[in-house]
């Protein structure tokens, strides 16, 4: 077997296109995630804590000069290296908030095949051979040893 015939097997099987699907899915989705807590929920936190900007928190590791401007993308502009921990904020924010989208997602899957699996059937009764075998045994249980 070929390699290009191999590759083709292993790219059409189900699996791999699903993946690819999801891979594609996810990132769109991980931006529209990023979108609502930059746009939305981050500025309604800074305004709950006193109207600040968590994108702009960060510690310089050197001294800044005076001529650079105090904003997280002016100090790494001019090479300085800084903690930005209110980045790390929002990015920590944006998975509690896509871990929890998918968790709900997982619930709400597992629970509508909860729903739509199917019942196993009732018993029914036992074939024939079993009930002859059982009366056979009854029948030898009754007779004196």
């Amino acid at each position: 077997m070929s390699v290009l015939q191999e590759f083709k097997e292993f790219a059409v099987k189900g699996s791999v296109v699903d993946l690819a699907v999801g891979v594609i899915i996810g990132g769109a989705f991980g931006k529209i995630v990023d979108s609502v807590v930059g746009d939305l929920i981050m500025p309604l936190v800074g305004v709950v804590v006193g109207g600040l900007d968590f994108s702009n928190y960060f510690i310089p590791l050197k001294t800044v000069p005076a001529d650079v401007a105090m904003t997280l993308a002016d100090v790494k502009a001019a090479g300085i290296p800084v903690l930005a921990y209110g980045n790390f904020i929002t990015i920590a924010l944006n998975f509690m908030i896509l871990a929890f989208i998918i968790f709900m997602m997982i619930k709400q899957i597992n629970r509508l095949k909860r729903e739509t699996s199917v019942e196993e059937p009732a018993p029914t009764e036992p074939a024939e051979d079993v009930l002859l075998l059982r009366e056979i045994r009854d029948s030898l249980k009754k007779q004196p040893a």
